[in-house]
């Protein structure tokens, strides 16, 4: 039996340039899923979670796609990932997990499960998988048995980010840097303010929006829109140009954002997080009025920048601020709030953290 924990994922910039081979920079959280793992020889996958009960048993050798729903399905597309790949697991295995992730708010809880089940699962076995290929497998589960059609993001953030820094990551080649992101040292903080409109990437827009890169890609000539240029814009109009805008733009902002905190100069990504909100509500069409209305408040209060993370229609908010002023930040986003109706919002630590970790 063995233990692990994979944490869930910020993203600092970066958005929705993952499947368009582009560059993103994710930080890990100190919220994760702890996975247990042990063997059984009745050729059985018995998953339980601490927050949703028990899943009924299933034959590992009966694991397909749409085989198993829920929560259950992201564990137990891992070990068909494993299998797939040609691994043996057909043994069974019992799988507890106990996550502290919050769950639609944009953090990744799905990569977290993912992440703890597969490298828990690579130390039982004595696989010897390297992170890469732990993160692929988790990828490979989502995408293939779930049917969500997420890039690669959020499971490299979650096995490979490490503490006090970003992880840069090349969606196209793999090729990571851990860059310097030590807030306290810098004098600043990130407000991570949940809008708490619920975050549902299944309903199909998320895979409207990549289908709609695409095509664009296609209509350019273009392996993928991280190929593009600010003149190959030229060349689309309407719903493809903006769609293509963002993800031309937000690379180049990745890029900035990594100069700046390569060369310490942490602060002025403030306005880089500020342009990407801008270009995912206006020309990405993801935000809704919670988040827009979270960004505009807490830049209002002092923050340097601020903009909405994850897939979009909801989630989180990340606020880039003074040390000392988050509570203020914090203060003025509940009053906005308040005043328009939409209750409390909910607001998380944001400390870049360690990457998946045996724990027992």
């Amino acid at each position: 039996m063995t233990t692990w924990r994979a944490p869930g994922r910020l993203n600092l910039i970066g958005e929705h340039t993952d499947y368009n081979d582009g560059f993103v920079l994710p930080f890990a959280l100190p919220y994760g899923t702890t996975a247990t793992v042990g063997p059984r020889t009745d050729g059985a996958l018995v998953l339980r979670s601490a927050q949703r009960g028990d899943s009924d048993p299933v034959p590992v050798a009966g694991l397909e796609p749409g085989s198993v729903e829920g929560w259950a399905a992201y564990a137990a597309g891992v070990v068909w990932a494993l299998r797939e790949a040609g691994h043996d697991v057909g043994g069974g295995f019992d799988v507890t997990v106990d996550g502290d992730v919050p769950e639609g708010a944009g953090l990744s809880s799905s990569a977290a499960l993912e992440c703890s089940v597969v490298s828990a699962l690579d130390d039982l076995l004595g696989l010897g998988l390297a992170a890469r290929d732990r993160a692929l497998l988790a990828q490979r589960a989502e995408n293939d048995f779930v049917g969500m059609p997420s890039g690669v993001m959020d499971q490299m953030a979650s096995v490979l980010c490490t503490p006090a820094h970003a992880l840069f990551l090349d969606c196209r080649s793999l090729e990571a840097e851990q860059v310097p992101l030590d807030l306290a040292a810098a004098g600043l903080a990130i407000v991570l303010v949940d809008s708490r409109a619920p975050h549902q990437l299944t309903d199909g827009a998320y895979a409207e929006r990549r289908r709609a890169c695409e095509d664009a890609a296609r209509t350019l000539g273009v392996a993928a829109l991280r190929d593009a240029t600010d003149a190959d814009l030229d060349r689309l109009d309407a719903t493809p140009l903006r769609r293509a805008r963002h993800v031309v733009t937000e690379n180049a902002r990745v890029l900035e954002t990594v100069a700046a905190l390569r060369d310490g100069r942490t602060a002025e990504v403030g306005p880089l997080l500020s342009a990407s909100h801008a270009s995912m509500r206006d020309d990405f069409e993801i935000t809704v009025p919670r988040v827009d209305l979270i960004a505009a408040t807490a830049e209002e209060a002092g923050a340097l920048g601020a903009r909405m993370t994850g897939g979009g229609f909801g989630g989180c908010v990340l606020a880039l601020v003074r040390a000392g002023t988050e509570d203020a930040v914090r203060a003025a986003v509940e009053e906005a709030y308040d005043k328009n109706g939409f209750g409390r919002p909910g607001f998380y630590d944001a400390i870049p953290s360690a990457g998946a970790h045996r724990i027992g």
